[in-house]
């Protein structure tokens, strides 16, 4: 029985992640088109990683393309929402980055981007180019 309830508990919470997930992505959209950018594209999943959003910046041939992590950490007991992209993530965003440029020839430029969030609330901290 004791399993049971602590499954439920588990999927309760995976649960509650997932739809504050799609509401802090949903904001991260409205806040990068206030900054002037054309949203492309969303949730871009690959074995090895995932694209949040995909956003255009500029026009011509100025343009970049942006792939936008989004992250929500409400809770700094454990480091803000910045510091919760892991050396692995870093390297799952580079793969699905790689994977993505491989739809263009020639490949655009492009940036990846981190948008924080302490609370869905809240404008992000916008970390252009946070991978270098």
């Amino acid at each position: 029985m004791l399993t049971i309830i602590k499954q439920a508990v588990k999927k309760a919470r995976g649960a509650a992640a997932r739809t504050s997930g799609y509401a802090v992505e949903d904001a991260a959209c409205a806040w990068l088109q206030a900054q002037g950018l054309r949203i492309v594209e969303r949730n871009v999943r690959y074995k090895f990683g995932e694209i949040d959003i995909v956003a255009w910046q500029g026009t011509g041939s100025e343009a970049v393309l942006v792939l936008c992590e989004v992250r929500l950490r409400s809770n700094p007991k454990f480091g803000d929402a910045a510091a919760s992209i892991t050396p692995t993530k870093q390297r799952r965003l580079w793969a699905a980055a790689q994977a993505y440029a491989q739809r263009f020839n020639p490949p655009p430029r492009m940036r990846i981007d981190v948008l924080a969030y302490h609370s869905v609330a809240a404008p992000p901290q916008w970390i252009p180019n946070a991978l270098g």
